[in-house]
């Protein structure tokens, strides 16, 4: 390693040279990307204690007819901000680039319940009579208003990032592997991070490509000045103790993002704590199996949704049944044989949506049109009837499958459903995606459906049962909905 350029502490005017080279824009030129998400959150809040409170205003009028709030639903309306706020910030929901959508979901559900669990509370201890018709609709209405809200505002950050408004300049300490891996995943700006270089370390490997060594741990507060870095990217694997000792204490006195890789496969920030051991700390991964209560849990949600599901849709049923019995011969119920949970067999429901016979030609357009994936599937398949188009391109096809969740055979969010002859190909890793209830819809139906290899389909459903929540349940069907809308991967 001696004398290499690259691992070798940098003079002042190297590094003032490595500025211009990187060209890393020097302090005061734009907003930082701190500042920025300071402003954001702070609309953010504005328009989180709008949506709380036009769910209190409207579930009002609903139950009490259009008028002005009097007495102490007056005083509640004009208390609402300052709780709202109060409730969400306790939740650190103005921190959220600091964890994923599924676990802000989680938050937003428990910030809107423990507000509602304050309204109750305070109408049993003043004798204050609210309306439980109110209170349940108000719960209702201001989860839907809160996550729409912050629908619009991920979308909004994720514009910025891709633009660099929001993209943290960071120095990534370590030069092995673990640190051509951040290097890598920074290279897509929707993570929010812009790599400006590394910082060397006594356990690093030596470096031959990429970003420039801008010098080493011992030069790190310095570096962090010149650079104008905001954010400490840090490859535990290329780190000693002592070693992250000093980057804590730099970080810390220069005000500084910092964030630590982990040795885990991507998992669900709810089921990580932090446990200190003889002066390290540890992260404690929480077990997940679907067993016991958790499997009588997910089974009511399932009951509940579906019945509901079935009887408010009743008319969308019986219009799409006409429309598939009118437009081409053939039964109306497509009726094909599946893989369940444990490789038990089972008979999956499907709107029809294809001519008769279309399963003897899949080995004809399979080498027709060069298709080797395991799951096959057509953008512009020829079997497809006009109508079945239409209701492949909604999913409204898969409606029927909510009786096959009555009967217990699926769930429904769950793995997708294999054919008995893709189980015939299985490699043994795949398998374990039949652990649980096969669902209507799941991860890789919320992430590109068919535009996905099976593969990808695959470790999206093994990421699914690894993290399985009652919450992240509700997540994925939350998402679902706009998914349907924009047909992303349908056909």
């Amino acid at each position: 390693m001696q004398g290499r350029i690259e691992d070798a502490p940098l003079t002042g005017v190297a590094r003032g040279a490595l500025r211009v080279a990187v060209r890393i824009p020097e302090a005061g030129v734009a907003p930082s990307a701190r500042d920025r998400y300071r402003s954001l959150y702070r609309w953010m809040a504005v328009t989180d204690t709008l949506a709380i409170t036009l769910a209190l205003l409207v579930s009002y009028w609903s139950r009490f007819g259009v008028q002005v709030p009097e007495g102490d639903f007056l005083m509640l309306l004009m208390g609402a901000p300052v709780a709202v706020v109060g409730i969400f910030g306790a939740f650190k929901l103005y921190d959220a680039h600091r964890f994923t959508p599924a676990e802000e979901f989680r938050r937003i559900i428990l910030a809107v319940s423990v507000g509602l669990s304050g309204l109750i509370t305070l109408s049993f201890w003043s004798q204050v009579s609210f309306s439980r018709q109110w209170m349940a609709g108000s719960w209702a209405l201001a989860l839907v208003l809160a996550l729409f809200a912050r629908r619009i505002w991920h979308w909004r950050i994720g514009q910025e990032r891709i633009a660099g408004t929001l993209a943290f300049p960071t120095l990534i300490v370590g030069t092995n592997d673990e640190a051509l891996n951040l290097e890598n995943a920074m290279e897509h700006p929707s993570f929010g991070f812009r790599a400006l270089g590394l910082v060397s370390t006594d356990e690093s490997a030596p470096r031959r490509n990429g970003l420039p060594v801008l010098g080493s741990i011992r030069d790190l507060r310095d570096l962090i000045r010149e650079t104008g870095a905001e954010c400490v990217f840090v490859a535990a694997s290329a780190m000693s103790t002592a070693e992250m000792s000093d980057v804590a204490k730099a970080v810390r006195l220069e005000g500084v993002e910092v964030r630590v890789t982990a040795t885990l496969p991507e998992v669900l920030a709810s089921r990580l704590s932090v446990q200190p051991l003889g002066g390290l700390m540890a992260l404690s991964l929480k077990p997940v199996r679907l067993t016991g209560t958790q499997a009588i849990a997910k089974r009511a949600f399932d009951l509940m949704f579906s019945t509901a599901g079935l009887l408010i849709l009743s008319p969308v049923y019986l219009s799409v049944a006409l429309a598939v019995r009118l437009s081409s011969p053939g039964s109306v119920l497509y009726r094909q044989p599946r893989v369940g949970q444990r490789g038990r067999p089972f008979t999956m429901l499907k709107f029809r949506t294809m001519s008769v016979g279309a399963d003897q030609m899949v080995d004809e357009l399979r080498e027709r049109h060069s298709v080797d994936n395991l799951m096959f599937k057509l953008p512009d398949d020829p079997r497809v009837t006009r109508v079945g188009g239409f209701l492949r391109r909604f999913s409204l096809d898969e409606l029927p499958q909510l009786i096959n969740v009555i009967r217990g055979e699926m769930s429904l969010i769950g793995p997708r459903p294999p054919l008995p002859e893709e189980v015939t190909l299985y490699e043994d890793w795949q398998f374990d995606r039949l652990e649980v209830p096969p669902g209507i819809t799941g991860l890789w139906q919320v992430s590109g459906r068919s535009e996905l290899s099976f593969d990808q389909c695959v470790r999206l459903d093994l990421f699914y049962i690894e993290n399985w929540s009652l919450s992240y349940d509700l997540y994925i069907l939350a998402k679902t909905l706009p998914v349907l809308f924009t047909r992303r991967g349908a056909y």
